[in-house]
C-alpha cells in the first residue's frame, strides 16, 4: 500500500544510506522494517501495562499493609 509521509531531508539521506548498504535502490523496505519494530515495541509496552494494572489489589490485607509499612520507612531514610 502506498502512502505519504513526511520526513526531514537528514531523514531521507540517512534512510537512503541504509538502503543502500543492503544494495536497494530505495528505502521503502527500511521504513516497512521500522514501522513494524515501532509496533512490536507499542504492543509489548501495552501487554506490560495491562499485566502491571492485572495485579493492582493483588496483595491482601497484612501484605498490603506492611508494604505501605516497609515504603514509609524506606522513604523516612532516603537522602
Amino acid at each position: 500500500m502506498r502512502t505519504t509521509i513526511e520526513i526531514t531531508e537528514q531523514q531521507r539521506g540517512e534512510l537512503l544510506k541504509i538502503a543502500s548498504s543492503r544494495g536497494e535502490k530505495g528505502f521503502s523496505s527500511v521504513v516497512r522494517e521500522a514501522v513494524d519494530l515501532y509496533l512490536r515495541v507499542h504492543a509489548s509496552r501495552q501487554d506490560a501495562v495491562r499485566a502491571a494494572l492485572g495485579v493492582r489489589g493483588a496483595l491482601a490485607g497484612q501484605e498490603g499493609e506492611a508494604l505501605k509499612a516497609d515504603v514509609a520507612a524506606i522513604r523516612r531514610r532516603w537522602r
